[in-house]
């Protein structure tokens, strides 16, 4: 993956850190951990402007946090609420977990948003529930943008700063990264496996979530 993203770079420039960036917020497995600080490093060694580096990287994942957002829209909360009662356990939420979730969201929604692109993976999906609640496109984007300007830029100033040793970075974050995929499968999997306790059965419509 490395050559690959390193082909793309040196090939078309900024731009492809925007696409890389694009990509990396929709097919989360392609680590904006080791594309930021590459081309922080290229930018240092004068093959691009680190403004350019980080206004680009910025740009295309901010397209794909916006559509995840459109996803999340589009799915809506009553269609969401529906796939709840019938796949409640495999969802790991039931229909009042669902509306008490959406409250929180419409009251820490904002800070939620921008809290949550600054966490490997979460950043990704984070926007699903932005949509979903119905948080207005704009006030979506500006929080959007605070944190993910501020990841980005952290990303591609270490590459820069760090230069040829710009991939202590990355080896540094890989297994953070890692560690809260690991976490999210974890609770994903407990959630699935205590759906009956936190639900009893006549909440979930005589079973309808399996």
């Amino acid at each position: 993956m490395f050559d690959w993203i390193s082909s793309i770079i040196n090939a078309v420039g900024s731009f492809g850190v925007a696409v890389l960036m694009f990509v990396e917020n929709v097919f989360p497995p392609i680590p904006s951990e080791l594309v930021m600080p590459l081309a922080g490093f290229n930018a240092a060694r004068g093959d691009m402007s680190i403004v350019a580096v980080i206004i680009m990287g910025s740009l295309g994942s901010l397209a794909g946090a916006w559509l995840w957002y459109w996803i999340g829209q589009k799915i809506g909360m009553d269609r969401l609420k529906s796939l709840t009662r019938k796949h409640g356990r495999w969802l790991t939420i039931s229909p009042d977990e669902l509306d008490q979730a959406n409250d929180w969201f419409a009251r820490h929604g904002g800070e939620a948003v921008l809290i949550g692109r600054l966490i490997p993976t979460v950043r990704t999906f984070i926007s699903v529930p932005a949509g979903v609640s119905g948080m207005p496109l704009p006030r979506f984007l500006a929080y959007s943008a605070v944190g993910t300007v501020a990841w980005t830029s952290l990303l591609a100033v270490a590459g820069y700063m760090l230069e040829t040793q710009y991939e202590r970075v990355s080896a540094w974050l890989n297994p953070v990264s890692t560690g809260v995929v690991v976490i999210i499968v974890a609770i994903y999997l407990y959630r699935v496996a205590t759906y009956r306790r936190r639900v009893p059965l006549s909440r979930t419509q005589g079973g309808a979530e399996d």
